[in-house]
């Protein structure tokens, strides 16, 4: 008569829901743990962005300094010249002129691009346009020092020009 009933052994049910719960509690920690990993993946994503916006703050700034340097010296040395005519010291000093005009406005706008919440910008795009920046600043460098080896070109024709006009002549 009892072939059809079925038999329950309690102590490997008990042990089976015993597993269950443990196994439960592992899968908790295993999610916490996996939440805080997210986290902390997050946070290192950010102080990447924070270090790449630095590293090219840190590179247009010295881009400003080197093209203030180079038109300080250089320019000053151009003018100087005997070889330049009075008529290109305005056209030369023009050029530079808005190079710097240019530099000082890249460091604003950058400046309001780090310190302006109403940007709403997220620090991807600030990095863009920071790399942008430094790009353009390494390409003012670049043109300064084209217009700088041009000038002293020219100043180093006249000067020869200037030397065999003058040469005396023993016939």
């Amino acid at each position: 008569m009892a072939q059809g009933m079925p038999v329950y052994d309690n102590t490997n049910f008990i042990s089976f829901m015993k597993s269950l719960l443990e196994s439960g509690k592992q899968t908790a920690e295993l999610l916490k743990t996996v939440k805080f990993l997210k986290e902390q993946k997050e946070n290192i994503d950010r102080v990447n962005n924070v270090v790449k916006q630095l590293n090219a703050v840190r590179e247009l700034a010295r881009n400003n300094q080197h093209l203030h340097d180079m038109v300080q010296g250089d320019l000053r040395e151009i003018l100087n010249s005997p070889f330049i005519k009075p008529g290109e010291v305005d056209r030369i000093s023009n050029s530079f002129h808005s190079i710097i005009e240019n530099s000082l406005l890249a460091m604003d706008f950058i400046d309001q691009v780090l310190s302006s919440d109403n940007l709403k910008m997220t620090d991807a795009e600030r990095t863009a346009i920071l790399k942008e920046k430094e790009v353009e600043s390494k390409e003012m460098v670049a043109e300064i020092e084209a217009k700088t080896r041009r000038y002293r070109e020219i100043i180093t024709f006249r000067e020869m020009q200037h030397k065999i006009n003058n040469r005396e002549t023993n016939y």
